[in-house]
């Protein structure tokens, strides 16, 4: 199994304790750097049920995401070569397939944050959350046809989209909390968001949520989902339960 369950490396100097994986049965795990900054976990599971589990606290800044109205586009020639690759299609955000589209919906929005802006409005006005609507194989397109999706669909299409405008947009996963917003009792669940690199640096955006939020603790980035999946099981693996929390600590 691959496993992408710690922390971001950015966030291991606000850890209160060491980050660590821990099975019941107990299994030996070998950890890697990925090609995209992740610390991923490798183990070999035997027949039968495995726990895997983890527990942190984490200090955060309590500083909303970054509000940068005037960034600008890059043209392509400006961006670095490690950039240049989220602008690429890749298995669940088919820049060919919605390039006419968003270049209508999009090609009279001004370049820079605002045309970021105008993609996230018009993801979170136009697409339906449900997690009745999830499924593994579904697609930006899958979900600009639809209108459904859970919160790692309104990433994948909003993601295209500004790939689509040739400005480079990542895939990130991570723990989420109710900071600064009402609290909501419905069961957790990790949570996606996005970044795209504007005035040479990478700034959060959230198609779902669509505004500025606190507390987004990262644990993986990557092109699109299929990059930062929580558990990759190579053989067969039935998942039986799956718990989340996060909870602020005073």
């Amino acid at each position: 199994m691959l496993l992408m369950l710690y922390m971001h490396p950015s966030r291991f100097n606000t850890l209160q304790k060491p980050d660590v994986l821990q099975t019941t049965p107990a299994v030996s795990i070998k950890t890697h750097i990925d090609g995209y900054g992740n610390r991923c976990a490798i183990l070999t599971a035997n027949a039968g049920p495995l726990r895997i589990y983890s527990d942190n606290i984490v200090s955060d800044s309590g500083l909303m995401d970054i509000v940068a109205p005037n960034a600008v586009q890059h043209s392509i020639p400006e961006l670095p070569p490690e950039v240049v690759t989220f602008l690429l299609g890749s298995r669940y955000c088919e820049v060919e397939r919605l390039s006419d589209i968003a270049y209508g919906l999009f090609g009279q929005t001004p370049m820079g944050w605002g045309r970021v802006q105008s993609i996230c409005d018009w993801v979170h006005n136009n697409i339906k959350f449900g997690y009745q609507f999830a499924r593994p194989s579904k697609t930006a397109f899958d979900v600009f046809t639809e209108r459904t999706g859970v919160c790692r669909d309104f990433m994948h299409l909003a993601i295209t989209f500004c790939r689509c405008m040739n400005i480079p947009a990542r895939y990130a996963t991570g723990y989420l909390g109710d900071i600064g917003i009402p609290f909501n009792p419905a069961v957790m669940d990790f949570s996606a968001w996005f970044e795209v690199y504007l005035s040479g640096q990478w700034y959060t955006f959230d198609a779902r949520f669509n505004t500025p939020r606190i507390g987004r603790v990262l644990v993986a980035r990557g092109r699109d989902a299929v990059d930062v999946a929580l558990t990759t099981s190579f053989g067969r693996a039935d998942l039986k339960s799956f718990k989340v929390w996060s909870h602020t600590v005073a």
